[in-house]
């Protein structure tokens, strides 16, 4: 061991066998060259094909591999936790399993380190087979999030990072299930800085995030970091109620004036309006107490199934 700090990588997979070996194989070199002692820990998310199984062969002939496997899918958040709790390095690296994120970016992430900052983001500036649709919801996204939040978090932000033994502790103090950790780094404090890459497309499979996972994850970062959903709930039942009432009394005056005319357009323009303001609110406050629900049955947030060899850290 060098009297560098050591340095732990973390790996979340959900069916990713087509590229364990071909991120290894590109992940060695690049570690080799950093001069320090390190560990790459895979958390296989409840995979339904051999993840881990080429994991525990990896293991077998490297033990700076290691890997847990959960006792079910828990999601690509969950998974990063469940990392973050296991990795024993003075340095995390995060990173995806489907080369997307480049393992060459590292020693950027180090030397961003060594110039002072605990935390070290990255930032996409392009992805190779992103298309329109998805970069500008995405861009979309960020900037909403920023507006109604008191958190900034990067247009563009992944969650392949470096942080320091310090941010990681911190991090690893946090309680809450529904977790959107881009958010909870941006929270978190500490010195961070961010190192700028275009992202390659998948080695092999497919994105695990569909567009109802997407729109699951956007949810996520709003209501956890947020509160002004609510209120804007509010205020547009503010405002149709006042316009509501200046309906009525323009129907009654034109009542008075005798100049009613029965029709049901009108009225049907009104309920539909009302009835989609009153859904829109149930639904914003129907998210924040499912929140609330989660967070008070105080679950745990992931059961390890399965560790290779030497995987725990004592």
């Amino acid at each position: 061991m060098t009297s560098q700090p050591r340095l732990s990588v973390v790996i979340p997979c959900y069916n990713e066998e087509e590229n364990i070996d071909v991120l290894y194989n590109r992940l060695i070199p690049v570690l080799k060259k950093t001069g320090m002692d390190y560990e790459i820990l895979f958390v296989d998310d409840g995979s339904r094909d051999n993840t881990f199984v080429l994991v525990e062969s990896l293991n077998s002939k490297d033990f700076s591999v290691m890997g847990i496997s959960l006792s079910r899918n828990f999601g690509h958040q969950v998974a990063l936790s469940a990392g973050l709790h296991n990795a024993c390095g003075e340095l995390v690296i995060t990173m995806d399993g489907d080369l997307q994120h480049p393992p060459e970016l590292i020693p950027k992430l180090i030397a961003k380190y060594n110039s002072g900052a605990e935390i070290v983001n990255t930032r996409r500036m392009e992805t190779a087979d992103a298309g329109f649709v998805k970069r500008r919801t995405s861009r979309f996204f960020y900037r909403l999030v920023n507006h109604i939040s008191k958190v900034h978090i990067e247009d563009g932000a992944a969650d392949f990072r470096l942080m320091s033994r310090k941010a990681v502790d911190a991090y690893n103090a946090f309680t809450e299930r529904d977790r959107f950790n881009r958010g909870l780094v941006a929270w978190m404090g500490f010195k961070q800085d961010v190192v700028d890459y275009s992202a390659d497309r998948r080695n092999a499979g497919h994105t695990k995030y569909s567009f109802r996972r997407m729109i699951h994850f956007a949810i996520d970062g709003i209501t956890s970091f947020s509160s002004r959903p609510l209120r804007m709930a509010a205020y547009a039942g503010v405002v149709v109620s006042l316009l509501g009432l200046l309906y009525a009394l323009y129907a009654i005056i034109r009542h008075f004036c005798g100049a009613t005319i029965q029709g049901w357009t009108s009225l049907l323009i009104t309920v539909l309006l009302l009835g989609g303001v009153q859904l829109l609110s149930l639904g914003v406050i129907g998210e924040y107490i499912a929140r609330i629900f989660n967070e008070s049955k105080s679950r745990p947030l992931y059961f390890i199934k399965n560790k290779t060899a030497d995987s725990s850290h004592e």
